[in-house]
């Protein structure tokens, strides 16, 4: 399955069988607990054999923790595409997104338009970190904060507008610096940035 922007898991705990909310593309049920998942961009039923090449062709998911990060450095490295897009290449890493790659360059100070190939190693290791953190950070907070606790008038559970919890992402200005922040079409989204803070 695909959740993209849309899935999400709901779990009712208990070994009482709940209403079915919306559309549920599935359904598993225990004596402990349900598990509907709701609204996956791709939700299908295949073998071992198949879950076997999907998994084959992706490149390493940031959130394993036994994911081969050098072979992730190696791909980014050796792209002559920008690295704006190579971040959302899941052949050569899983789980990006558009949020997540306009953060995380940005943290790490990289323009989206850089090549692969012209980044460092050592570069590279600080962007594969930064994503890292990030997206274990959202799982944690079962949504996407990339900014800290200082740039947030945060009630806890409160839900935050786009861009409100962001560097760069759907800003209209750098969170650090205050230039106007441009955007970048690559793999086919655009990529925010910011000019000053991300140079070329």
């Amino acid at each position: 399955m695909h959740l993209g922007l849309f899935g999400k898991f709901r779990v009712a705990k208990g070994s009482k069988t709940p209403d079915v909310v919306g559309l549920v593309r599935m359904r598993m049920q225990s004596s402990r607990a349900t598990i509907d998942l709701a609204g996956p961009t791709d939700c299908s039923i295949g073998t071992l054999d198949d879950r076997a090449k999907i998994l084959k062709r992706l490149g390493p998911d940031p959130l394993d923790k036994k994911a081969d990060s050098q072979l992730a450095i190696d791909r980014m490295g050796k792209s002559k595409q920008a690295i704006g897009a190579v971040l959302l290449d899941q052949k050569v890493l899983c789980g990006v997104g558009n949020v997540y790659r306009a953060e995380a360059l940005f943290v790490c100070g990289i323009h989206p338009s850089r090549l692969g190939l012209a980044l460092s190693h050592a570069e590279l290791q600080i962007l594969w970190d930064t994503v890292v953190a990030m997206l274990r950070q959202g799982v944690q907070d079962n949504r996407i904060i990339t900014v800290g606790p200082e740039h947030l008038s945060q009630t806890k559970g409160r839900r935050f507008r786009r861009g409100e919890a962001t560097f760069v992402y759907h800003r209209d200005r750098c969170l650090r610096c205050a230039t106007p922040i441009q955007t970048v079409e690559l793999a086919g989204r655009p990529c925010y940035f910011c000019p000053t803070c991300q140079q070329r």
